[in-house]
């Protein structure tokens, strides 16, 4: 599970990023993507949430560009 844990903090962006979006230190976090701690349940179901926080603020970026650009080029 330390393996897609890792993979999960490099979609959110690197340690940094993870530790701010998880409220973890960048230390722990490290430890636990290296294998060195297990990844708990709750971790894994507070780095689901950050990941869909990201997803939906991914969204509204896409559609305020969109409707910027307007209809035509949202459509392209």
């Amino acid at each position: 599970m330390s393996e897609h844990f890792a993979y999960c903090i490099q979609v959110l962006g690197g340690v940094t990023t993870s530790s701010r979006r998880l409220g973890i230190d960048e230390r722990a976090l490290r430890r636990f993507a290296n294998g060195e701690r297990p990844v708990t349940v709750r971790l894994m179901q507070d780095m689901v949430q950050a990941l869909r926080d990201l997803a939906a603020e991914a969204t509204a970026a896409e559609q305020q560009i969109a409707a910027a650009l307007g209809d035509d080029a949202a459509s392209s």
